[in-house]
C-alpha cells in the first residue's frame, strides 16, 4: 500500500508544470476552494439545526411518540455535531494563523469537512424519518429514511467512482484539485 506520497509528488509536479504553482500556492488555492465549499454546506446544516432546535417549542411536539422523540434527539445531536465539524476548520485556521502550518490546516479541514458532510447526511435521514413517521406512520418513515440513505450512499458511491475513474495512473490530472 502506498502512503500517497508518490501521488502527492506527482500532483505537485503537475501543478508546477501546468499552473506554475508552488506547493504553497496550491495549498492556498485548496484552502480557498474548501472555504467556498464550507460556506455552501454550512448554510444548510445551520438552517437544519435552527429548525430542529425550535421544534420542542411547537404545540404539536407533545404529540410525538417516544420513538419519534428518540429520533428527534439523535437527529439534533447529529446536526449539532455536523455544525461543529463544519465550523471547526475556521477555528483551527485561527489557532494556526501565522504558524506556517498550511499543509496540516488543509489536510485537517478536508477530513473534518468529509465527516461534517457525513453527519449532515445522517441528520437529514433522521429528519426524513421523523417527519414521515409523525405525518404518516413509523413504517413509512423507515421506508422514506431507507430511500434517503440509499440516495446519499448512491451519491457518495458516484463520487468515489468519479475519483477512481480520474485517478492519474501516470497521466496528468485533468481536475482542478
Amino acid at each position: 500500500m502506498s502512503d500517497g506520497s508518490d501521488d502527492r509528488a506527482r500532483d505537485d509536479e503537475w501543478n508546477y508544470r501546468a499552473r506554475h504553482e508552488t506547493e504553497t500556492q496550491r495549498l492556498d488555492r485548496n484552502w480557498a476552494a474548501l472555504l467556498q465549499e464550507l460556506r455552501v454546506v454550512q448554510t444548510g446544516v445551520q438552517l437544519l439545526t435552527g429548525f430542529l432546535l425550535t421544534l420542542p417549542f411547537q404545540q404539536r411536539f407533545a404529540d410525538l411518540t417516544d420513538f419519534e422523540v428518540g429520533i428527534y434527539l439523535v437527529t439534533v445531536a447529529l446536526s449539532v455535531v455536523s455544525t461543529m465539524l463544519l465550523v471547526a476548520p475556521v477555528g483551527i485556521h485561527r489557532a494556526l494563523f501565522r504558524q506556517h502550518a498550511l499543509p496540516a490546516l488543509v489536510a485537517t479541514a478536508h477530513t473534518l469537512t468529509l465527516c461534517g458532510i457525513a453527519t449532515f447526511a445522517a441528520a437529514l435521514v433522521g429528519v426524513v424519518l421523523l417527519i414521515f413517521s409523525f405525518v404518516i406512520s413509523p413504517r413509512v418513515g423507515l421506508v422514506a429514511a431507507a430511500v434517503a440513505t440509499t440516495i446519499f450512499c448512491g451519491l457518495s458511491l458516484l463520487a468515489v467512482i468519479l475519483r477512481l475513474r480520474h485517478r492519474r495512473n501516470d497521466s496528468p490530472p485533468s481536475d482542478s484539485g
